[in-house]
C-alpha cells in the first residue's frame, strides 16, 4: 500500500469544542492501518468519515478542486485544520494522487472545458465530450475511468451520490480492476452497499470509537438494504 496508516493526535488539537476536533471519533487517540487496495469508511452522517478523507487529502498534498464559495453567518476557523494534527506513514514516500468530492466536481468540469477551448485533445481522456454536456452520472464515470488508470493514492468522498445502481456497479468494476493491477490505492467514504461489496476491501465502521473493522454483511447499510428488499411492505407499514 502506498499509504500505510494515519494516526490521530488529540493531545495536539488546538480546541476540543469546535468541529472537527469535537467529534467523538477524533477525541480518541488511534492509528488506522491501510492493508488493502481499497478501504471504505462507513458510518452515519456526522461520524467523521468524510472529514478524515478530506484531511488525508490535505496531509498527503493532494490537490482539491475548489467548490463555489458560500457565505456563512458564522465561520469556523478550525474547520480545515485537522490535517495539521494527524500523521501519516508511507510505504516508500509520498506518491501522486487525486481527490474526488461530489461538491467540487462541477468546478473541475468547468476548468476542463476552459482547457479544451485551447486544446480539444484534452477531452479524449474523458469520453471525447465535455463533462458539462454529459449527464451528471455519465460525466462522473468518464472522470473515474480516466483518472483511475493512473497509479497513486485516490481519495473519494461519497462518489455514489449521482450514480444509478448500474453506474455504481461500473465503478465497482473499476475498483476491482485497479486493485488487481496493484498500482492504485483507494480510500473511500461511502454509504453504498454496492461499492462496499468490493472483494478484498477493508471496511472501517466510523459508528464505533475508535473506528473498527467490520464485515460487509454486518454493516448497517447491508442489513437495512437486504431487509428492505426482502420485505419492503414491513418498512412502509412502520412509517
Amino acid at each position: 500500500m502506498h499509504l500505510q496508516s494515519v494516526t490521530l493526535h488529540p493531545d495536539r488539537y488546538p480546541t476540543d469544542e469546535h468541529y472537527p476536533f469535537n467529534l467523538p471519533l477524533f477525541r480518541c487517540p488511534a492509528t488506522y492501518e491501510f492493508s488493502a487496495p481499497v478501504t471504505f469508511f462507513v458510518g452515519e452522517n456526522g461520524s467523521g468519515k468524510s472529514t478524515l478523507v478530506t484531511a488525508l487529502a490535505r496531509k498527503c498534498g493532494i490537490h482539491m478542486w475548489r467548490g463555489s464559495d458560500r457565505r456563512r453567518f458564522k465561520v469556523n476557523p478550525y474547520e480545515q485544520r485537522l490535517s495539521q494534527h494527524i500523521s501519516v506513514k508511507w510505504q516508500a514516500g509520498p506518491v501522486p494522487g487525486s481527490y474526488f468530492g461530489s461538491d467540487t466536481f462541477r468546478h473541475f468540469a468547468v476548468v476542463l472545458d476552459e482547457w479544451a477551448a485551447s486544446d480539444p485533445g484534452q477531452l479524449k481522456y474523458f469520453g471525447g465530450a465535455s463533462l458539462l454536456t454529459q449527464s451528471h452520472g455519465e460525466s462522473l464515470l468518464s472522470f473515474f475511468r480516466a483518472r483511475y488508470q493512473f497509479p497513486g493514492l485516490h481519495l473519494l468522498d461519497e462518489p455514489e451520490t449521482a450514480l444509478s445502481p448500474r453506474s455504481q456497479l461500473d465503478l465497482l468494476g473499476l475498483l476491482v480492476e485497479m486493485g488487481r493491477r496493484g498500482h492504485a490505492q483507494f480510500i473511500i467514504a461511502t454509504h453504498s452497499p454496492i461499492l462496499m461489496a468490493c472483494p478484498g476491501a477493508t471496511i472501517l465502521n466510523f459508528d464505533t470509537v475508535p473506528a473498527s473493522e467490520i464485515a460487509y454483511k454486518d454493516t448497517e447499510h447491508y442489513r437495512i438494504y437486504h431487509d428492505f428488499m426482502m420485505d419492503p411492505q414491513k418498512y412502509v407499514d412502520a412509517l
